[in-house]
């Protein structure tokens, strides 16, 4: 590796296996530990296929990464995202050295320290303080180390109150908040974050996020992080890595990314949504932009007449069953959130008709996310994207003259 560079993936690649662990059999178990001893390959590795977790495939083998080549200079702070199943926390796994490549090298220079799931490296016996110093020697730091930062560690998680009580009785906020602490202050040279800081409240985030950007402008570290909050990703990272199905699609400078994943993820993506395979359980059947009239439409121009979204949703049983949904930019920022609907008449289709504040939207392409739920049984379906939704630039403002040209009505005046 060259002076810069502090972690240098090669034709990385990682294969699962479906179902059972094992052969089937002792004796292909033994035929196959043999081979490990000898170095030789795998009697019974087959040829996996790509991981589409959409597609049902043929093969008990499957490729959760595959001919992974990328590498990242000290300082930098670069964004992985991708779809769900994408590979983006196995490839994190593999970094942290939780788990082993199938084929590749992965080589870096420095400490690693990785935040991948809600207390990770934390034994729930332990009290905060001591599972500090136990996360502290896990990254390789001295005791003396540890001890320095300490304060500063209790400080920024806000659990001084808490720190000598068994962390089994922290709530996961408390957790995701102290082994942030931990895994940002120690000082290793290459930091590792998953998705775990959407557990956080809104402010925790935010003060992570000012602490990784700190970590990697100010002291030079390098940092690593996933999300699916593209405005989180856009604000700390420079550069990004695309996967898609287990490969890169691009790597770049991190607008580039954010634009390619937002055109890949909604490129079959409708404006409006229907199921073609109906189920006799609760589903969400239709969702369309419709009129005031209950005309369908395909876009919406906030100033000529209200829009609705007309949502029709088969119910099997009304006990307890809930409806919500929300509209998103395209960065996956929530914008606007529905009041939960739960009035539905069991063994028959239900229709929903919510009005869309289209007047308070500026123009551009919106999502629509949704969700259906038992009280008891939990989530029955969702979908970070049912449909699109498209506002038309507002061209008609010109016509109200000069005094409000280029201005956002207020919502009392068009509801």
């Amino acid at each position: 590796m060259s002076k810069n560079i502090v972690l240098d993936v090669e034709n990385v690649s990682k294969q699962y296996r479906l179902g059972e662990v094992g052969t089937a059999s002792l004796q292909h178990d033994i035929k196959r530990w043999w081979a490990n001893v000898r170095g030789k390959e795998d009697p019974y590795l087959k040829i996996g296929e790509t991981n589409d977790r959409t597609q049902k495939g043929d093969s008990d083998y499957v490729w959760a990464l595959r001919d992974i080549n990328f590498q990242v200079e000290q300082g930098q702070a670069v964004g992985i995202i991708g779809r769900n199943g994408a590979g983006k926390s196995t490839l994190l796994k593999l970094l942290s050295r939780v788990t082993k490549p199938t084929t590749g090298s992965i080589k870096y220079k420095g400490r690693i320290a990785s935040l991948l799931e809600v207390g990770t490296g934390f034994h729930p016996e332990m009290t905060g303080r001591e599972n500090i110093y136990l996360n502290g020697a896990i990254l390789g730091m001295t005791r003396k180390e540890i001890t320095r930062k300490f304060d500063e560690i209790v400080d920024f998680a806000g659990v001084e109150r808490y720190i000598d009580t068994p962390v089994k009785r922290y709530s996961s906020g408390m957790y995701v908040r102290l082994a942030f602490a931990v895994a940002a202050h120690l000082e290793s040279e290459i930091l590792i974050v998953d998705e775990v800081l959407a557990v956080g409240d809104a402010e925790f985030q935010k003060k992570c996020l000012g602490k990784m950007g700190d970590v990697s402008k100010g002291e030079g570290r390098t940092v690593l992080f996933v999300s699916h909050n593209m405005s989180s990703v856009k604000t700390l990272c420079n550069n990004g890595i695309l996967l898609e199905h287990g490969k890169i699609n691009h790597i770049g400078d991190i607008d580039t990314i954010i634009n390619k994943y937002n055109i890949n993820t909604y490129k079959d993506k409708n404006y409006k949504y229907e199921v073609v395979k109906k189920s006799d359980k609760s589903h969400i059947q239709s969702i369309v932009l419709c009129d005031k009239d209950g005309n369908q439409k395909q876009t919406v121009d906030s100033l000529i007449e209200s829009y609705f979204l007309k949502i029709k949703i088969y119910v099997e049983d009304s006990y307890n069953l809930n409806f919500g949904c929300t509209i998103l930019n395209v960065d996956n920022e929530p914008l606007i959130s529905f009041p939960v609907y739960s009035n539905f008449e069991s063994y028959t289709l239900n229709e929903i008709k919510i009005r869309i504040p289209s007047e308070v939207l500026i123009a551009g392409e919106y999502l629509l996310e949704g969700a259906l739920w038992n009280n008891h049984d939990g989530k029955l379906e969702s979908n970070d994207c049912y449909m699109l939704l498209k506002i038309e630039p507002r061209h008609q403002l010109e016509l109200f003259g000069d005094k409000i040209k280029g201005k956002i009505m207020s919502s009392e005046k068009w509801i």
